[in-house]
């Protein structure tokens, strides 16, 4: 399905979208599929997945320590998009990877490669609009959305850049700052958020600091889906469970009155006992990692 169609179909709903973030390669190259596979299942409407990076300068201390981990587990590129091409997900795949990883593989076939994988939208964070020109012409001839990122500190005129730039939907930026999990979200982002809808009529997500539901519903009013990652990093990370926790989530994205299915109407049948293996999303502990404290 596409990033169109689905938004679509959420808007028809009244829904938000849920945009769920994994680190490709965490806890285990054996596991982390799996997991997105949860992720499916249990509500979420887009799977973002992260290509871990040695200096990704967007991320807070949760996802730097995830792909720190991911990193030591063997995860590359090519070994992610080689695992995808052997399972299929009826959601949309998002990929998050900064520029050098993409540009190790080749310009030439960066593009068909993440299609091959299945995938339908690119996040690049550290790829300037105004250099994007060679990338924008790729990802459209291969079918593939590229999405930017529009952040609180840019003006209205290069907002508007932005957006028109981007295909699939639009990536604001909620903070001044790096992903991770905050108890509060700055003031003036509603201000942010309006000044965006000024300049375009595509769909919305908003991420950075966003993880509980109250949070959820207060950011359906602005935008048309939400993208949480370091707060499901954490989840794994702390042995929770990652099917009750997406479920949640999305729940909060449901107006009430609604019937509170996903849009594929896909049922779930995982455990809600915390410590099953089910509810756990692995069978394993997962590696030691020190991410502590707010990002």
């Amino acid at each position: 399905m596409t990033l169109a169609r689905t938004f679509s179909l959420l808007r028809q709903r009244r829904e938000k979208a849920l945009i769920a973030y994994l680190t490709a390669g965490f806890p285990s190259l054996e596991t982390w599929i799996s997991n997105l596979k949860i992720m499916e299942q249990s509500g979420a409407d887009v799977l973002e997945i992260g290509v871990p990076f040695s200096d990704p300068i967007a991320d807070g201390p949760v996802i730097q320590a995830a792909s720190q981990a991911s990193l030591r587990n063997g995860t590359t590129l090519a070994v992610i998009l080689e695992q995808l091409r052997a399972v299929s997900f009826q959601k949309p795949l998002v990929l998050m990877s900064y520029l050098n990883p993409l540009l190790a593989m080749g310009p030439d076939r960066i593009f068909p490669c993440l299609k091959s994988a299945g995938i339908t939208g690119l996040i690049v964070p550290d790829l300037p609009v105004e250099e994007s020109a060679a990338f924008r012409r790729d990802s459209k001839k291969n079918g593939i959305d590229l999405v930017f990122l529009a952040s609180p500190a840019s003006p209205e005129q290069r907002l508007r850049k932005i957006a028109g730039a981007s295909a699939g939907f639009v990536y604001a930026v909620s903070v001044k700052g790096v992903t991770g999990v905050r108890e509060g979200l700055p003031a003036g982002i509603e201000d942010f958020m309006k000044a965006l809808r000024r300049v375009t009529n595509k769909p919305i997500a908003v991420g950075f600091g966003i993880s509980t539901p109250e949070q959820v519903r207060r950011f359906g009013n602005l935008a048309d889906g939400v993208i949480i990652g370091s707060h499901f990093l954490q989840i794994l990370m702390n042995r929770q469970n990652l099917a009750a926790a997406v479920r949640a989530l999305k729940q909060a994205t449901i107006p009430p009155g609604s019937s509170g299915r996903s849009i594929s109407d896909v049922a779930v049948r995982f455990s809600i006992d915390r410590g099953s293996p089910d509810a756990r999303a692995d069978g394993e502990s997962p590696p030691a990692v020190s991410a502590s404290g707010q990002e």
